[in-house]
């Protein structure tokens, strides 16, 4: 899979011009049917243009990527309405994959919509993310990028976990660093431990807290001992995510109510059920022991389908 550790070599190519620098392949989509007729709906192409712009063409790291290494994303900003001029309150969904060795699957890094997303935007106004300057000199306008850089952190924190145990550590601290520094104003929320507790205070607390280290084992078992291994060993990948899963069991017995449970598996139920399918009985039976007391939303797809 990927090998950012061979620094040398991507150097090499980068000056042959055969590397991007990027780490994104981002695709960025405004949505404001609701907004009040009186606004000027191409300001929104506008926004949807930076926000591209910012997330594809930002370094995020200090590593090279190759085309066919850049994280595949998605961020849907959906208005709600405007609640002051230029103010605009909305809920945002994040998708991110990685893909699966030896295949053409894509497997589901993040799936998940944040509710709290108010921002001010002035159509050309500069989008751009300065971590030494998160909350900028207007907190509404701040937030627009605080939030977008805060999940392009995070994704790329879970893609480097995913390939490698606590591979994402310093993008993690990333992230922390725009939670600890977030803009603080009117209508901005979700940056803060009493901003209620599905939020992204608590979503980046869970993945850096050491009580919880065993979450990155969690992580790396799943992908990369587990998904990256059903081409050449199905029987052991299989194992291994059941490993996984029982990993995440006994973390939510010790640590009830973290936010990382239900955000881990947000997605993923067509893909657990294609990989116990096949499965032993015992092994199906303990996939449906597990599911169903984690995700207890999607209960009756585990049993009726792994049966």
């Amino acid at each position: 899979m990927r090998k950012r550790s061979i620094i040398i070599v991507l150097v090499c190519f980068l000056f042959a011009g055969g590397v991007s620098a990027q780490e994104l392949q981002a695709r960025v989509s405004v949505v404001a049917s609701r907004v009040n007729s009186t606004v000027d709906k191409k300001i929104f192409i506008t926004l949807q243009t930076q926000l591209n712009n910012l997330l594809n063409n930002r370094k995020w790291t200090n590593d090279q990527f190759q085309p066919n290494e850049k994280i595949e994303c998605s961020f849907l900003l959906n208005i709600e309405n405007s609640t002051d001029a230029n103010v605009y309150k909305a809920s945002l969904t994040i998708q991110a994959a990685r893909p699966v060795f030896n295949a053409s699957y894509q497997a589901a890094l993040v799936n998940f919509i944040d509710p709290d997303f108010t921002f001010k935007y002035v159509e050309f106004q500069p989008v751009e993310f300065n971590e030494n300057r998160v909350q900028g000199t207007d907190a509404a306008a701040a937030n627009l990028t605080a939030i977008v850089a805060y999940y392009a952190y995070m994704i790329i924190a879970l893609d480097y976990d995913s390939f490698a145990p606590k591979g994402g550590e310093a993008y993690y601290r990333k992230a922390q660093n725009i939670v600890t520094n977030a803009p603080e104003g009117k209508g901005v929320a979700g940056w803060r431990v009493f901003d209620g507790s599905r939020n992204r205070y608590w979503l980046n607390e869970n993945l850096i807290n050491t009580r919880y280290n065993i979450i990155h084992d969690i992580i790396y078992n799943y992908y990369r001992a587990g998904l990256d291994k059903m081409f050449d060993a199905e029987a052991e990948a299989r194992v291994n995510v059941l490993q996984s899963l029982t990993q995440l069991q006994a973390f939510n017995k010790e640590n009830a109510n973290t936010m990382f449970v239900q955000f881990f598996l947000q997605g993923k139920v067509q893909e657990l059920v294609g990989i116990f399918k096949k499965g032993t009985l015992d092994q199906k039976q303990r996939a449906i022991d597990i599911l169903t007391e984690l995700d207890v939303i999607n209960a009756s797809r585990y049993k009726q389908d792994l049966r």
